[in-house]
């Protein structure tokens, strides 16, 4: 038997609000999803503003990144053609994202979910996940 630390919905409420603070201080509404261990989604905002489009996408981002226990980013040049990934964003249905804007969760080196934002950029979006990553860390 295996013990699983994963994150509940008061983690996921103090990465939302870490991560909405960093969206209004840049001025971009953002849709941010929150994650379990396994990707299953735990919490979801999508501010006042945030694309409609952008809600699936920072679901998968989320999804992306606890389930595959990688950043989103770094599937981008892995899948180009000719890369050891290519084609991997079609797989699983389509929900693998590889865009920057999801960012596993990790405490003590363990994967405990995930979060995923889209709106921006994806530079913004990263950064928005990263702030919510460092203000929930900042907590524990």
């Amino acid at each position: 038997m295996i013990t699983i630390k994963r994150l509940d919905l008061d983690d996921a409420r103090v990465l939302l609000a870490h991560a909405r603070a960093r969206a209004d201080e840049i001025g971009v509404p953002m849709c941010i999803a929150i994650t379990d261990e396994g990707g299953n989604l735990i919490a979801f905002e999508r501010m006042e503003g945030g694309k409609v489009t952008s809600s699936t996408i920072a679901i998968d981002k989320s999804f992306t990144a606890s389930a595959a226990k990688k950043a989103t980013h770094d599937y981008g040049s892995a899948s180009q053609p000719g890369a050891p990934a290519y084609g991997i964003a079609s797989a699983i249905g389509g929900r693998l994202m590889v865009v920057g804007g999801g960012l596993p969760v990790i405490v003590d080196g363990a994967v405990v979910g995930g979060i995923g934002v889209s709106s921006g950029t994806p530079a913004q979006d990263q950064d928005v996940a990263q702030a919510g990553i460092d203000g929930f860390l900042a907590t524990l």
